[in-house]
């Protein structure tokens, strides 16, 4: 007993990290996420720094191994490397995202330097939301996977989005979850934390209520094509006609509509292999229906560049190359020790080159908007530089790489709430699901079944003007959140002083 005593926050935080991930999507528990951040923020007090983060790690552990488990499937089932490569590279990924909980929690005890309960629970919400704005944003390009706020989308915190952007609306759940835990351990009173919680989440609700953004033309008819070509047959060179037809077949069923638009990649070929046969009778034929086509396919580029690519074909035709390229995925950080080991276990990826961030909005269906492909709509940057002459948000990709798996439900989650950040609505559309019309309040409006061929009919508005955090983006918004913690830190420290 007094062994499993001593331990017990090292044997409870793994389950609680687990916690954390059902609050997220498919699961949804929304609520989860607070009690699994009451667990963690309570391990990190009276102990010392090392022993925190000891405990945050393990809580990292069932995080990252319960939430990103799907990595395996796309290095193994599709990438094609052998069991042992695909699980030690799994294990790898695992174990180092899970350094940025146990780096949060050294980092608040350092600063709570008396270990008082007030200061470690006090600080803890601020240097949680400044590591995951770091990871998220930042280090390698950025990995804003399981950033807390993403699973609100569905309670009143919802409502503080469009004002405070992700990283705010964390700080607030995060802040929530603080305020219970001091409850817990009778710092204040429970009719203070009653109070607290009711005010942040009623505010929440209330401003759930407010349209930031209106419509400023007419609905829009879209038909997004979801193709359901399997990850393994997608680029064999057997299967391309029969690609090329069946997108191409759906597409002519489909002319009445406004805008048509395919997924990621959908073409199984470069842009030069397929330009003068295929793209531009596919072009003329958009622009004598009145319809706007967008698709995407790889392109080659001078000196051996490789770009990922969109192109709107009909009245308006344009290209747009994927700007934010996902690291080991589209190209290779920390060279040339990540090249060395993913060669040693015979594991191949693409080197694909950044657009670049000055590319010219797309047109179609008489109106700007934003593009993303793929792991590009997980960075609110991304949208928020298209605003506010976007009119709605177009987002591309391929997650056939992780089959059956959670990671589908996650991607789509994070896509929402670009919709919900920006006030617009979202066109998703992908290979094998999830493709969807997302509402600009984050909401899902209608869906294609996942691992099925069909064409997901809808209708949007065009939509303008500006959400709050639109004008001012993550940079200001987590700016403003550091000046808090430096006042905080004051604030506490002269509390001390004064104390003795």
């Amino acid at each position: 007993m007094n062994l499993f005593l001593k331990w017990r926050w090292e044997l409870i935080s793994p389950i609680a990290g687990v916690l954390l991930t059902l609050a997220f999507a498919p699961f949804n528990y929304s609520y989860l996420a607070i009690g699994s951040l009451v667990v963690v923020f309570l391990s990190w007090l009276n102990c010392s720094a090392a022993r925190a983060a000891l405990r945050a790690y393990l809580y990292g552990l069932g995080l990252f191994g319960s939430g990103v488990s799907w990595v395996y499937i796309s290095i193994h089932d599709y990438g094609g490397a052998p069991v042992f490569g695909a699980i030690l590279l799994t294990l790898l990924v695992v174990f180092f995202w899970s350094l940025f909980p146990a780096l949060t929690a050294y980092l608040t005890v350092k600063l709570a330097a008396n270990k008082d309960k007030n200061r470690v629970l006090w600080l803890a919400p601020f240097v949680w939301i400044l590591v995951e704005y770091y990871r998220g944003y930042w280090f390698l390009n950025g990995f804003p996977w399981l950033q807390i706020a993403y699973s609100q989308l569905e309670t009143p915190l919802q409502g503080y989005v469009p004002i405070v952007g992700v990283y705010g609306t964390g700080l607030l759940l995060a802040l929530t979850a603080s305020v219970i835990a001091a409850g817990l351990m009778k710092t204040i009173k429970y009719t203070q934390v009653v109070m607290i919680v009711l005010l942040l989440w009623g505010a929440g609700g209330y401003l759930s209520t407010v349209k930031w953004t209106q419509s400023i033309g007419k609905p829009i008819q879209v038909a997004l094509i979801q193709g359901n070509v399997a990850q393994d047959q997608k680029w064999l060179p057997e299967n391309r006609i029969k690609t090329l037809l069946s997108y191409q077949q759906l597409t002519e069923q489909n002319w009445s509509a406004d805008l048509i638009i395919w997924p990621e990649t959908a073409i199984p070929a470069y842009m030069s292999q397929v330009q003068e046969f295929y793209l531009n009778p596919l072009s003329a034929k958009a622009k004598a229906h009145n319809t706007s086509l967008i698709v995407s396919l790889p392109a080659k580029g001078k000196a051996k560049e490789y770009f990922n690519t969109v192109l709107t074909l009909g009245e308006n035709e344009g290209r747009y190359d994927k700007n934010h390229l996902l690291p080991f995925g589209e190209y290779l950080p920390l060279q040339p020790l990540s090249g060395f080991i993913l060669d040693s276990l015979n594991i191949h990826l693409g080197s694909f080159t950044s657009g670049g961030d000055e590319q010219a909005l797309l047109k179609a269906a008489g109106y700007s908007f934003a593009t993303s492909i793929c792991y590009e709509d997980a960075f609110a940057v991304e949208a928020i530089r298209a605003m506010p002459e976007a009119a709605f948000l177009v987002n591309v990709t391929n997650d056939a790489w992780f089959g059956d798996s959670i990671e589908p439900h996650q991607h789509m989650q994070i896509a929402q709430m670009r919709a919900l950040e920006t006030g617009r609505y979202l066109l998703r559309v992908t290979n094998t699901g999830m493709t969807g019309i997302v509402a600009p309040d984050g909401l899902i409006v209608e869906k294609a079944q996942l691992f099925q061929k069909a064409v997901l009919k809808g209708s949007i508005f065009p939509m303008g003007g500006m959400t709050p955090y639109a004008r001012v983006g993550d940079d200001i918004i987590v700016l403003c959140l550091f000046f808090c913690l430096v006042v905080l830190l004051a604030f506490l420290a002269n509390r001390v002083a004064y104390e003795k």
